[in-house]
């Protein structure tokens, strides 16, 4: 009893030791680098719906707790103010829906602001400071749009764009790693997104770029003359077949293997995944739309039903535009007007493992009483308000014309 309190003890002064460390590391980091006196702008591109941080780099020792901004112009007269004035902010990013208020989809961690599932309107300039108003640090964050993105699938000789020379300015893609093949064991799939940039040397001299008079195309460094060239340029996705092994799992011992070889066999389907399944029921007819549990836009994710793999070169968003199930480029799968035929259960690969399944099962809608302010009911109302005056146009329209029609004949008679 007193040798386990005294492993207990010590594990807990190891933790203390490691937390100090790793508090120790992060003041170090600031008293290492110094906040310019004029302060700048590090220009940094997300593709809509991602997840990004964005550290405060420096503030002065005497500092504890930061409040993040967000102005959308700079010299703007609306200004957004990121924090619970503590430093943090308890969120979990599972319960974040996509459009909701930037608001709504922010934490702060260790000084750091992070972006949940970040939206076109996100973009603008983001400075970390003090309650009175001093800033240390700033980004300019460019979220690009996925909306009428380019896909390129090269196994079938597409190819990604080719950049563009004008008279004071370049466009051109910048992409980022291949993911991992999104399958193993079975034919899988790689992506490759890329964002568009911009080469220019009239660029504005406060913002920061990686390399010297290149920033992304939605950056406010762009002057205003060339931001509609670059608002042409869209974003890239590259995807492309691969083939990956499944990594090697702990084999049981033999008599667990015996027992679950029976258990194997007195099952009805002894072929289907051993991952963690959902069982959900929805009402014919209406959409639905499905995540795999952890993944960000950015993960390699792939979808099958049953046993049909649901490869993106068929059935990634925008290839035919009568597609009912189709895959984002934030690696949702949809199904729009759900049937019965699309009865299964769907599973998940993340990272090129295969992490989860949902059983869906579609029923008839149960009878409900409508209220004047559901949105079917206001549809309805509409359509109904429409077609009365298009019908009373028409009407008024016949009697008008036949009216015109007498007042000729008889003036011809006269």
């Amino acid at each position: 009893m007193e040798v386990g309190l005294l492993g207990a003890v010590l594990l807990l002064c190891m933790a203390d030791v490691v937390h100090s460390f790793a508090v120790e590391e992060k003041e170090d980091i600031f008293r290492r680098m110094v906040c310019p006196a004029f302060l700048m702008f590090d220009n940094a591109a997300y593709l809509a719906d991602m997840t990004f941080e964005l550290p405060c780099n420096c503030k002065p020792e005497e500092v504890s707790n930061v409040v993040w901004y967000f102005q959308k112009k700079m010299g703007g007269h609306e200004t957004t103010v990121l924090t619970d004035f503590s430093g943090n902010m308890v969120l979990d990013s599972g319960h974040i829906h996509v459009g909701s208020d930037v608001l709504k989809r922010f934490t702060i961690r260790m000084f750091s602001l992070i972006i949940f599932r970040a939206q076109v309107s996100d973009s603008g300039h983001y400075m970390c400071g003090t309650k009175k108003g001093d800033f240390f640090y700033g980004y300019d964050v460019d979220v690009q749009p996925t909306k009428h993105i380019t896909v390129a699938f090269l196994d079938i000789g597409q190819h990604v764009q080719n950049d563009y020379t004008g008279k004071a300015f370049s466009l051109f893609t910048t992409f980022w790693d291949w993911t991992k093949c999104d399958r193993c064991g079975v034919r899988g799939e790689q992506r490759r997104i890329g964002l568009c940039y911009m080469q220019s040397a009239r660029l504005h001299p406060r913002y920061r770029t990686v390399l010297p008079n290149v920033t992304s195309c939605g950056s406010r460094a762009v002057p205003a003359r060339l931001q509609r060239s670059g608002h042409r340029w869209k974003p890239e996705v590259a995807i492309r077949s691969c083939m990956a092994p499944c990594p090697q799992e702990d084999n049981p011992q033999e008599g667990v293997q015996a027992i679950s070889n029976v258990i194997y066999k007195l099952g009805q389907k002894p072929w289907l995944p051993h991952v963690p399944t959902q069982f959900h029921k929805h009402p014919l007819g209406r959409d639905l739309v499905i995540a795999c549990p952890g993944a960000r836009p950015e993960h390699a994710v792939a979808w099958d039903k049953d046993s049909v793999r649901l490869y993106r070169s068929r059935y990634l968003v925008g290839v035919n535009k009568t597609m009912r199930v189709f895959i984002d480029h934030g690696n949702h799968l949809h199904i729009r007007r759900v049937r019965f035929s699309d009865r299964g259960t769907y599973f998940c690969w993340r990272e090129g493992k295969l992490v989860a399944g949902l059983r869906l099962r579609v029923s008839y809608e149960a009878q409900r009483r409508r209220s004047l302010d559901d949105p079917e009911t206001i549809y309805i109302i509409k359509a109904i308000g429409v077609s009365y005056v298009l019908v009373g146009a028409i009407f008024i329209g016949v009697h008008l014309c036949r009216c015109c029609l007498r007042v000729l004949r008889y003036s011809v008679r006269v």
